[in-house]
C-alpha cells in the first residue's frame, strides 16, 4: 500500500495545492488521483502566476478571450474558472461518493479585497455562481474585516475556503463567522448544509522564526501550531453549540493544513505532512512534496486530539523570547500582502501576454 493511500486510510484528505492547464491537458492529475489518493486541489495567485508564466498552454484562450472583448481581470478570472471547472470535474466522482464532504477544489477572490468585506461577498458569490460547480469553494482570508465577509458568504449559501490563517486564535475567530452564518440559515428555515474548510498556514512558522531561536527548536514551530489549533478543532466539534447545529443538518467545518511543502533544505521533505497526519482534516500539498511522501512518506500514527506536545513546545519558544500572537498576526498580514503582490505580478503576465497575442 502506498503512503499516500496510508494517510488517507487513516482519515486525512490529501489535496494538491497545484494547477495548471497541462496538469489538466496531460492527464497527471487524473493520475495524481487514481494512483495518489489526491481527493482535491487548491489554488492561489501565486499558482496561477507560475502557471500563466511558465506555460503557452494559455495563449490560445487568451488570444480568443481577448476577441471577445476580455482583458485583465475579467481575462484572469474566465481561465481560472475554465481550470478549476475542469478539476471540479474530475473530482465529481470524489464529491458523490463522499456526499460532499470530499472531492473539492477552491478558487481565490483578489486579494485586493482582503480588507473589503462588502465587495468580497459579492464577488465570492458571482464566482461561485459563474463556475457552476457544487464542489467549488471560494477561498476568502480569515483576516478581521474578511470575518464578516466569511458569515454572510456562509449565510448567503456559498462554500467557502478560509484561508490566511496562522494561529488557533484566528481560526477560532473565522470558524466563529462560519458558525454564525450557519445558525442564521437554521433561525431562517434555510439549509444548513453549506460546506466549508479552515485553512492553516504551518511551515511560513519556522521560515519567520529561522536561526533566532536554539537549534533544538529548529522547524517546530508550524507542527506545534498545527497540533494546538487541531486541538481546538476537536475540542469545537464536540461542543454543546456546534453539535445543536450539526443535529439540524450542518456539516462541520474541517481544518486544512496548507503551506505543508518543507522550506528548510537541511529538514525532511515530508516533515509537516507526517507530524499533521490527523482524522478528518486536509492537508493540501505542493506537487513536490506530494511526489515525495508518495515516494518516501512515513507514517506512525494519527495525530492526538489533544495536540500531543504543541502546548510544551510552544511554551519553549515563549521562553526562547517568540511572541507567538503577534507573529501571528505578523504572518497574516505579510501573507496578504504576499498575495498581493502575487496579483498583480499576475496582472502583469495577463497583460504581456496580451500585449503579445493581439
Amino acid at each position: 500500500m502506498t503512503s499516500t493511500q496510508q494517510l488517507h486510510d487513516l482519515g486525512q484528505s490529501l489535496w494538491l495545492d497545484n494547477i495548471t492547464r497541462d496538469l489538466l491537458t496531460s492527464g497527471t492529475l487524473k493520475r495524481y488521483i487514481d494512483e495518489l489518493s489526491v481527493t482535491g486541489l487548491t489554488s492561489n495567485p501565486t499558482i496561477f502566476d507560475h502557471a500563466i508564466r511558465g506555460s503557452s498552454s494559455y495563449d490560445e484562450a487568451i488570444h480568443e478571450k481577448l476577441g471577445q472583448g476580455r482583458s485583465g481581470e475579467a481575462l484572469f478570472f474566465e481561465l481560472a474558472i475554465e481550470d478549476l471547472a475542469a478539476a471540479a470535474d474530475l473530482f465529481k466522482p470524489v464529491h458523490d461518493r463522499t456526499c460532499g464532504v470530499d472531492g473539492w477544489v477552491s478558487l481565490e477572490v483578489s486579494p485586493l479585497l482582503a480588507y473589503d468585506a462588502a465587495t468580497t461577498l459579492a464577488a465570492a458569490k458571482d464566482l461561485h455562481a459563474r463556475a457552476g460547480r457544487a464542489n467549488l469553494y471560494i477561498k476568502i482570508p480569515g483576516t478581521r474585516e474578511g470575518l464578516p465577509a466569511i458569515e454572510e458568504a456562509t449565510f448567503a449559501g456559498v462554500p467557502v475556503n478560509v484561508t490566511l490563517l496562522f494561529s488557533r486564535e484566528q481560526y477560532l475567530a473565522a470558524a466563529e463567522a462560519r458558525l454564525r452564518g450557519i445558525e442564521r440559515r437554521i433561525a431562517a428555515g434555510l439549509s444548513p448544509d453549506v460546506s466549508s474548510v479552515a485553512s492553516l498556514f504551518v511551515s511560513r512558522w519556522d521560515v519567520a522564526v529561522g536561526d533566532a531561536v536554539p537549534g533544538e527548536l529548529k522547524n517546530r514551530l508550524g507542527i506545534a501550531v498545527g497540533q494546538r489549533t487541531y486541538a481546538a478543532y476537536c475540542a469545537l466539534m464536540a461542543s454543546p453549540r456546534w453539535q445543536r447545529a450539526f443535529n439540524s443538518g450542518a456539516r462541520p467545518q474541517r481544518l486544512l493544513m496548507a503551506s505543508t511543502g518543507t522550506k528548510d533544505p537541511q529538514a525532511s521533505d515530508t516533515l509537516y505532512v507526517e507530524a499533521l497526519a490527523a482524522p478528518f482534516t486536509v492537508n493540501t500539498m505542493p506537487e513536490s512534496t506530494l511526489k515525495a511522501f508518495a515516494d518516501h512518506g512515513r507514517l506512525s500514527g494519527a495525530l492526538a486530539a489533544d495536540g500531543a506536545d504543541g502546548e510544551r513546545v510552544i511554551a519553549q519558544f515563549v521562553k526562547a523570547g517568540i511572541d507567538v500572537n503577534a507573529l501571528a498576526a505578523r504572518l497574516q498580514d505579510e501573507g496578504a500582502k504576499a498575495f498581493v503582490k502575487s496579483w498583480n505580478d499576475l496582472m502583469g503576465v495577463i497583460a504581456a501576454r496580451s500585449a503579445a497575442l493581439k
